[in-house]
């Protein structure tokens, strides 16, 4: 018997989604009048959660991984990138680090260094993808970073809400972390919120560029392919330039 046919469509996407998700749902309702209900965390729990059974229609990850890894499962269709985009870090103003002086700050013992929660929330997994490149250019790095590096968010889906830094920012005010890598829009708001903070650009020769990829799973509505097309499409890929996103599939100019 053919599984029953979903009224509404299930979307899984990454917490780091979670402002520019609305306006792509909003926009591919206006085209097809299809409704979504969304469920947010990170990406590597989602996926957990779909190897345990759960069967959202389509799942958008911070990372590639996670989708690929599902489709060669056989639980989804194969994966696409949809979007990438920048880690940078949110450091207390009198940490001293620039961007020039960020990798000499970071391998100060007296630095203090939050992150998210790596294997789980894909933030974290771009903190130590960053920490391998600093090894690469100053041999012996990582063996200090990783083991000083606070794993402060992301660890499970009740640790804290999607969007919200709270252990963050209570670890850099009171000064037993100086700095915390994250994805770039995502520090706004952070610092925004939280006093004595400023955003700095990490080095081109150490940072790393998020890829963000979504798969259909296997059995969705036909719904979760028509809005992966949209995502792809002009239109959606500039939504999500317009949150902060580097396209992957938007035509020059556009």
């Amino acid at each position: 018997m053919a599984p029953a046919k979903k009224a509404v469509m299930m979307i899984y996407a990454a917490g780091s989604l979670r402002h520019v998700l609305p306006s792509l749902v909003s926009a591919f309702h206006a085209m097809t009048g299809v409704t979504a209900e969304t469920r947010l965390g990170p990406a590597g729990l989602l996926r957990e959660r779909i190897e345990a059974g759960e069967r959202p229609d389509i799942f958008l990850s911070a990372s590639f991984a996670h989708p690929a890894r599902l489709a060669v499962q056989g639980r989804a269709r194969p994966a696409v990138v949809f979007a990438r985009h920048a880690m940078a870090a949110a450091v207390r103003r009198d940490a001293g680090i620039t961007t020039k002086s960020f990798v000499d700050r970071l391998l100060n013992p007296a630095i203090g260094i939050a992150t998210s929660t790596p294997l789980k929330d894909p933030s974290g997994d771009y903190a130590w993808a960053i920490f391998r490149r600093i090894e690469a250019v100053r041999p012996g790095s990582f063996a200090l970073l990783d083991a000083k590096a606070q794993k402060l968010v992301g660890g499970s889906e009740t640790q804290n809400t999607p969007g919200r830094y709270d252990p963050i920012a209570a670890a850099l005010a009171a000064g037993t972390a100086h700095v915390f890598l994250g994805y770039r829009t995502g520090l706004t708001g952070l610092v925004k919120e939280t006093g004595g903070l400023q955003i700095v650009e990490i080095p081109a020769a150490v940072n790393v560029v998020p890829e963000y990829g979504l798969a259909t799973l296997k059995d969705s509505s036909p719904a979760a392919m028509a809005f992966a097309l949209f995502v792809m499409s002009a239109t959606g890929q500039g939504i999500l330039r317009d949150f902060g996103f580097q396209p992957v599939a938007l035509p020059e100019g556009g």
